[in-house]
């Protein structure tokens, strides 16, 4: 009986790598993500040329292939093949990591049905840095991207989350962003919001507040650029108590900066969610403590 040899048993599989890139700042990459980037035998990513950039910036050569929504459906057998042959693949999106509202979740499927070794390099998620830092509970969330294009499946999503006690993350364009706002309010009522914008960004920004402070906001500016990531707080238990000694710092704080009590009570009002007259009044009393005239006279509807 003639003995095996090793050409008849086939290569053995190769190893998906799901690769987390930066989201803004290139430093935030890891050291094993530049590992694995410089070895694996293909990258596939959601954008070759903005991937490459990302590669030639920490000098790494590395073959590229395109894997994007348009393209996947085709791509994915091929790219199992290719792992079942043997080869490393790295998986990465333009940003942050592959399959969070961005490709790579079918190629994941495909690859661990096939019996392929699927390895996460994790990094960067736009989602969890705006949570970290949103001041929001933290302790359970829901993650759901963006919201239905069509307005039917939106709105019946939106009822969905109207019962939902965890914090809502959400992904938006800066154009509909304002739109969103309306709807969020409308059928979650005024619940604690933030905004993260540019995260990691030269201008990174952060609007914390309540939803109806951030449409407010929103129809004030016209216009926002870059991408955009909307956490909604959960429902509160009790309305929102008055002025608590944060905000009375606050207004504290602008007013002796020599600015009017009407300008600070009014941003005041949106980033807690507080009726102007109550903040107003608090000002007049702060004033009146440092025995200073508020300015407009004793007006309470500034």
């Amino acid at each position: 009986m003639p003995s095996s040899c090793a050409s008849d048993s086939p290569p053995p599989a190769g190893v998906l790598y799901v690769v987390a890139t930066p989201i803004g700042h290139r430093e935030d990459i890891t050291l094993r993500a530049l590992a694995v980037l410089k070895s694996a035998s293909l990258v596939a990513a959601e954008d070759t040329r903005k991937s490459g950039e990302l590669l030639r910036h920490f000098g790494i050569r590395a073959r590229l292939v395109s894997y994007h929504e348009h393209n996947e459906r085709e791509r994915t057998p091929q790219l199992v093949s290719r792992l079942l042959a043997g080869e490393t693949i790295a998986l990465v999106s333009n940003a942050g990591t592959p399959g969070i509202s961005d490709p790579g979740f079918r190629l994941v499927a495909a690859a661990a049905a096939a019996g392929v070794r699927v390895v996460p390099v994790p990094g960067p998620s736009a989602a969890i840095a705006a949570l970290c830092a949103s001041g929001l509970p933290t302790d359970a969330f829901v993650f759901e991207g963006f919201l239905p294009k069509k307005p039917g499946r939106r709105r019946r999503r939106l009822a969905a989350l109207a019962a939902e006690t965890r914090t809502v993350i959400l992904y938006e364009s800066p154009q509909r962003l304002a739109a969103r706002a309306a709807e969020l309010l409308e059928a979650l009522g005024d619940r604690p919001a933030v905004l993260a914008r540019e995260l990691t960004k030269v201008h990174e920004e952060f609007f914390r507040g309540r939803l109806s402070g951030l449409l407010a906001e929103l129809e004030r500016r016209g216009e926002i650029k870059g991408e955009c990531t909307l956490l909604i707080g959960p429902p509160e238990e009790e309305p929102p108590a008055g002025p608590g000694p944060a905000v009375r710092e606050e207004i504290r704080r602008g007013l002796e900066a020599g600015r009017d009590p009407r300008e600070v009570v009014r941003e005041a009002a949106l980033r807690h969610g507080l009726p102007r007259r109550e903040l107003y009044r608090e000002a007049v009393k702060l004033k009146h403590n440092r025995g200073e005239p508020a300015q407009g006279g004793s007006s309470e509807n500034p």
